[in-house]
């Protein structure tokens, strides 16, 4: 396999502009690019449109689906263009990779879906979109946890709240450790009782 350099400025020796700590498949599918390729205006599918999606570069993730990149092509880790979004809060890159038809329950070889990122991470807005653009919260990742565990965990009420309007069932759901989401809570007394009730 090729090594990869990286422009001068890049976040690191190992780690392509842009790119934050958390985001192995990211990496390895840029492994063996060459370094013209990450360079600005170079950057082709479907390292292109993953590096663009996480950077919130709607300009440049339109310009790719227009050139015929796939919305749904995953990284070696299974991660998308839409989970990229999600996770870092583009809104209208969301929005425009579900218009552009980006499968809204893909998931990682992790289990991970879009929704699971944006609940994890606090974006009831992008939760909201994913959930009307037909994204089921029931799901489960490989610890068989669903958006509402990872909502739970880092104690995002609005996006609790959310997931019970569409899901009522989600508070039975246990993970592989048998925890319901209430047993995963921060200690927000608020949503203690919204998750137990």
């Amino acid at each position: 396999m090729a090594s990869v350099t990286f422009p001068s400025g890049a976040a690191g020796s190992d780690s392509p502009p842009g790119a934050t700590p958390g985001h192995p498949g990211l990496l390895r599918g840029l492994r063996g690019v060459g370094r013209q390729s990450l360079l600005p205006g170079h950057c082709t599918q479907p390292e292109g449109i993953w590096s663009a999606a996480l950077n919130g570069d709607l300009g440049r993730v339109k310009y790719l689906i227009q050139k015929a990149a796939d919305p749904s092509q995953p990284d070696s880790a299974g991660y998308t263009a839409l989970h990229y979004a999600s996770r870092n809060g583009h809104y209208a890159v969301c929005q425009f990779l579900l218009e552009s038809g980006a499968k809204c329950d893909a998931q990682t070889h992790g289990g991970a879906t879009a929704l699971h990122r944006a609940s994890y991470c606090g974006h009831t807005d992008i939760a909201r979109l994913l959930l009307s653009h037909g994204s089921n919260p029931r799901l489960v990742d490989a610890d068989g946890m669903t958006s509402l565990h990872k909502a739970a965990e880092k104690g995002h009420v609005d996006i609790c709240s959310l997931l019970l309007q569409h899901s009522p069932a989600l508070k039975a759901v246990r993970d592989r450790k048998a925890r319901l989401a209430c047993d995963l809570l921060p200690g927000n007394s608020d949503l203690r009782d919204l998750l137990a009730g």
